[in-house]
């Protein structure tokens, strides 16, 4: 009897401390990494110091995977697996652009200064609209990356779309009067 009973309380104590960590990782959410970005690139995007930089480097990340996806398609031994590549570059592409947009949203919501995040976003997301018309017009391969293609130039199109309506319904600069 007195061998069940030692069994029983060990047992328990065993059983609670190995559903204790569990428990507690449960209970505190992790922030979610962004598949797109590296460690280092997230590290720079949590650390910027305003919004205007962070869609910066949204966009330098997004010009990244752009000339990435130009590199691919221009190898003249294309590696196995060259779809999924391709396509989760354009991807990668697509969730900096949306990463960018909404930081710009986010901004003009908490009505922080971000007319140069706004006017980056417009001229480099019109050039990034080229680059991706000239790629859908010229192409090779086109058939394994069409779709993925096609949502990016959405995106693209969404962002300098919502781009324009924030700078309408930003705040306008404070004007300084003279003394």
């Amino acid at each position: 009897m007195r061998n069940t009973l030692i069994f029983a309380i060990c047992a328990s104590a065993v059983f609670t401390s190995a559903m204790t960590p569990r428990s507690i990782s449960a209970r505190t959410p992790t922030p979610q990494k962004k598949e797109y970005l590296s460690d280092e690139e997230a590290d720079k995007i949590r650390n910027a110091d305003s919004p205007n930089m962070r869609v910066k480097l949204y966009l330098t990340y997004a010009a990244d995977r752009l000339k990435k996806f130009q590199y691919e398609l221009d190898r003249t031994m294309p590696q196995s697996r060259r779809g999924e590549t391709l396509n989760g570059l354009l991807n990668a592409y697509s969730g900096c652009i949306d990463d960018a947009a909404d930081v710009i949203s986010l901004a003009v919501e908490k009505q922080q200064d971000i007319r140069l995040g706004i006017k980056e976003m417009q001229s480099k997301g019109k050039e990034y609209l080229a680059m991706l018309e000239k790629i859908q017009q010229k192409g090779t391969d086109l058939e394994s990356y069409k779709e993925t293609l096609e949502d990016a130039m959405d995106g693209t199109k969404d962002a300098i779309s919502d781009a324009a309506k924030s700078e309408k319904e930003m705040a306008p600069p404070p004007v300084r009067r003279p003394q």
